[in-house]
């Protein structure tokens, strides 16, 4: 295999073939092909893209190019389920015991976040004590006793994606939709679970904001899943504005807690119903969305998904008298309102500058060296299509820091937009594969 020969073809929109492109993949995560020459391949298929049969030759490639998890040692069918990211987005953690609670294995692998908030590890660890630095053996018999376990991406896994991205973040090359669906899915591939549910987000918050992007990457991803031999549902969900009401890591497995206690936001609660009945269906637990759905109530209504996430968090060496006492998180030292300075209706929020507040607050990371603030965030009292007075509060910024939180309190300024007529409440399940 010439590197030099492929970057031309793929320059002049010719084909790679499958052995090519495994082939290239090896050499790269071996060391045996510069970044220079991968770069160079990269801004071409930016350019030029990959056609379907390439872009599942490269999925393939780099869910072989490490560990292939093998799961048929558990027990029952396994699930796991990916978002695409966005602002308040807690879904994982109450999804998992959610579903667990009603009988399918949940075995999830996540990464920290890089960006306006902490990823779903970065959020779990504000419990006191918890980790998610398993042996493939921990995480394993974790699923099989405990019907759930969430553990850090290993290096093992995938190991192309990890340099690919590296490579593509620095290259300008993110954003295109066959690299984007090759990296998550290569991952999903190699983790090894039965079932994949995807929460593709669309809107200001998302990654891709327009719908019709969102059901590219979707459709793209579920077709790399079947032909890999896996079951994939997905669903696009609206990102226009925050999902919930908490931004920031503690305060997300706080409202996590809530919702799982049936208390939590009313948007929250609908998206894990939605992912969940997928989830159930996909794996033959309920026959229809609806059957699913009055389980997935019944486990939130009778205690049982709050006791699964209890023994969840005790299982992963966390202090499981936080799930009950929730003060026990990180608290931040100062809470200051943000006020409505006229009257009206929300039109609009700006979703990621939301996040952008919750990031200069110290909730996320700038780079991947940052350390994050797990106490701070915000908490939204007011959303899209809600009435406001001037002097109403919008939302509470939750800081230690008084210069962050003014430099917040300025970001915030940027994030409404209102209308002087009643606006209708944005719809937040977009699409669902399975309708």
């Amino acid at each position: 295999m010439n590197m030099y020969d492929l970057i031309l073809r793929k320059r002049e929109g010719g084909t790679i073939d499958t052995k090519e492109m495994y082939d290239m993949i090896v050499d790269y995560t071996k060391g045996r092909i510069p970044d220079y020459q991968m770069s160079a391949f990269l801004m071409a298929v930016y350019f030029r893209g990959l056609s379907d049969p390439e872009t599942l030759d490269l999925t393939m490639a780099m869910a072989y190019s490490g560990e292939v998890l093998d799961l048929s040692d558990v027990g029952g069918v396994t699930a796991d389920k990916h978002s695409t990211g966005g602002v308040g987005d807690k879904t994982s953690l109450v999804l998992t015991p959610l579903v667990a609670s009603c009988g399918v294995k949940m075995a999830k692998m996540s990464g920290r976040g890089l960006g306006h908030t902490g990823g779903t590890i970065d959020k779990l660890e504000s419990i006191p004590g918890f980790h998610t630095e398993l042996s493939m053996e921990e995480f394993k018999d974790n699923v099989r006793e405990h019907g759930i376990s969430l553990m850090g991406q290993s290096a093992k896994i995938a190991p192309a994606d990890k340099l690919l991205y590296a490579l593509r973040d620095v290259t300008a090359t993110v954003d295109n939709i066959s690299l984007i669906a090759s990296s998550i899915m290569s991952k999903k591939i190699a983790a090894g679970t039965d079932l994949i549910v995807l929460d593709v987000k669309t809107g200001s918050g998302a990654f891709m904001k327009k719908y019709e992007d969102s059901m590219d990457l979707a459709s793209k991803m579920a077709w790399l899943g079947k032909r890999a031999g896996k079951n994939v549902e997905y669903v696009i969900s609206n990102m226009d504005q925050p999902l919930g009401n908490m931004v920031g890591n503690a305060l997300e497995v706080k409202e996590a807690i809530d919702t799982l206690n049936g208390k939590g936001p009313e948007d929250l609660r609908e998206l894990c119903i939605c992912l969940g009945s997928l989830i159930l269906t996909g794996t033959g637990k309920a026959e229809s969305m609806k059957k699913a759905a009055d389980m997935l109530n019944d486990a939130i209504e009778s205690g049982r998904a709050i006791g699964k996430f209890r023994e969840f968090v005790k299982a992963q060496g966390g202090l499981a008298e936080a799930v009950n006492n929730p003060e026990m998180l990180p608290e931040s030292m100062l809470i200051e309102p943000f006020y409505a300075t006229c009257d009206g209706y929300i039109k609009h929020m700006d979703c990621e500058k939301v996040g952008l507040a919750c990031l200069i607050l110290g909730g996320g990371r700038y780079t991947k060296e940052s350390v994050i603030d797990l106490s701070v965030g915000l908490e939204l009292k007011k959303k899209v299509s809600d009435e406001v007075k001037e002097g109403d509060v919008l939302a509470y910024l939750y800081a230690n820091d008084k210069e962050k939180l003014e430099d917040a309190r300025e970001k915030m300024a940027e994030v409404y937009e209102f209308s002087s007529t009643p606006v209708e409440k944005p719809e937040l399940i977009r699409f669902i594969s399975r309708d």
